[in-house]
């Protein structure tokens, strides 16, 4: 193995997070670019950490997501950067809003499951768009009848979101906020420059994500423990039907 002096290695860590497109852990850069280098994952960790102090007050920080370490803008910048790209905003159905979050503070859950908890039937296309972008993916099955697919998120999800895990998910005491959860995705969308529209065809109300708020059969919260209220029937053996509706 070769030495590097601290010098080098702070540019070269430096330089492999500006390169790359995507978020890279400690080990990732300990395996490749550092590969043939004598230095250990706990100096990659306080190099990594030093970087992100010297880059707090920039316009540009080293931020810690799911997935490892990334460069980006800092979000309350975003809304005067938004000139420079071409592309539009991104905007989603307020049923694919409602189907995400409903996976994000419940899974994992079947498809019946959210039917349940938001109180009407749910698109195929719409579990499809989340599938195709990658934040939800099937983690298992219910052992029911019909043995239905058992959604969750992805690591995919929580880096887009910018956070570590799921822990870091903001607290839901009601509808409204839905915009806290949301407003992440925007700002962290639009700081990596990969806007893209989401939309349901089977729906007409689409919103964009700044314009979120309590539709009609919205889901339901617990005002106590802030959490997504979904009284779920243990009964309900209905997971595979998609016209499945709830009792209320």
């Amino acid at each position: 193995m070769k030495p590097i002096n601290p010098t080098q290695l702070k540019q070269l860590i430096e330089a492999s997070l500006f390169v790359l497109a995507k978020p890279l852990s400690v080990n990732a850069i300990k395996e490749t670019v550092l590969a043939d280098f004598s230095v250990s994952r706990s100096r990659i960790q306080e190099v990594l950490d030093e970087l992100q102090l010297d880059y707090q007050e920039r316009g540009v920080q080293l931020v810690k997501v799911a997935s490892g370490y990334r460069f980006q803008t800092q979000e309350m910048l975003s809304p005067y950067l938004q000139p420079l790209w071409q592309e539009k905003s991104p905007k989603y159905s307020r049923a694919t809003l409602e189907t995400l979050a409903v996976i994000a503070y419940r899974q994992p859950v079947t498809r019946g499951d959210i039917e349940y908890i938001r109180g009407v039937a749910i698109s195929s296309h719409i579990i499809k768009s989340l599938v195709d972008r990658q934040w939800i993916k099937v983690v298992g099955h219910k052992e029911v009848p019909g043995r239905p697919a058992l959604f969750a998120t992805s690591s995919v999800f929580l880096d887009y979101f910018n956070l570590t895990k799921l822990a870091d998910l903001p607290a839901l005491t009601d509808a409204d906020s839905l915009h806290a959860l949301f407003e992440k995705a925007q700002l962290g969308m639009d700081n990596q420059s990969e806007l893209e529209t989401v939309v349901d065809p089977d729906n007409d109300d689409v919103v964009a994500l700044d314009e979120v708020s309590e539709p009609d059969g919205a889901i339901k919260f617990d005002e106590q423990d802030g959490a997504v209220n979904n009284d779920i029937d243990p009964d309900n053996q209905n997971d595979n039907n998609p016209s499945h509706q709830p009792h209320h």
